[in-house]
């Protein structure tokens, strides 16, 4: 067991109710501080924000290196997996594309 680092990028349309960002963090930490794999993380992170907010739509992103990867070899020194789930308002095309676009400056 190795662990995994990165960058998780939240994204969700309010329904009404609007929550401090410092919640969305408590969150994404609350999921990522346990015994995890990236895929399952990435869709606990989003159950949590639908359930908890009922928004129009959820998107998150999760970008990470991973141990297991760096320490293997030369040629996975730089890898990096990305892992996103969505609902709602994201499963238009174009919603998502702003939000891929935003992420990725």
């Amino acid at each position: 067991m190795l662990p995994f680092y990165g960058k998780v990028h939240v994204a969700y349309i309010p329904n009404g109710y609007i929550t401090g960002l410092s919640k969305i963090a408590r969150v994404v930490d609350i999921y990522s501080h346990r015994l995890q794999v990236q895929e399952r993380m990435t869709l606990q992170i989003k159950e949590c924000i639908e359930q908890t907010l009922h928004p129009l739509g959820v998107m998150v992103v999760v970008e990470a290196r991973h141990m297991c990867m760096q320490m293997r070899g030369v040629e996975k020194q730089n890898s990096i997996t990305t892992t996103s789930d969505f609902s709602g308002a994201f499963n238009q095309a174009k919603t998502r594309q702003e939000f891929m676009n935003l992420i990725s400056h």
